[in-house]
């Protein structure tokens, strides 16, 4: 290998309000009300009704 590979991170991988994504997908508020949301790798996670909320990673980009 050549060291450029980075492996994915897994199917329900967390993240908060405020930090970067670290994987592109499907994104899913944790709790309710609850929403789903396609994220792009070093996005910043956005809040959600207004509040800082959870974020897990439910499928890939």
């Amino acid at each position: 290998m050549d060291g450029s590979y980075s492996a994915r991170k897994p199917i329900g991988t967390t993240a908060t309000t405020g930090h970067p994504c670290p994987e592109s997908g499907v994104w899913k508020v944790v709790g309710y009300p609850t929403t789903t949301a396609p994220i792009a790798k070093g996005n910043i996670l956005p809040p959600y009704q207004g509040r800082a909320v959870t974020w897990q990673l439910t499928a890939y980009a």
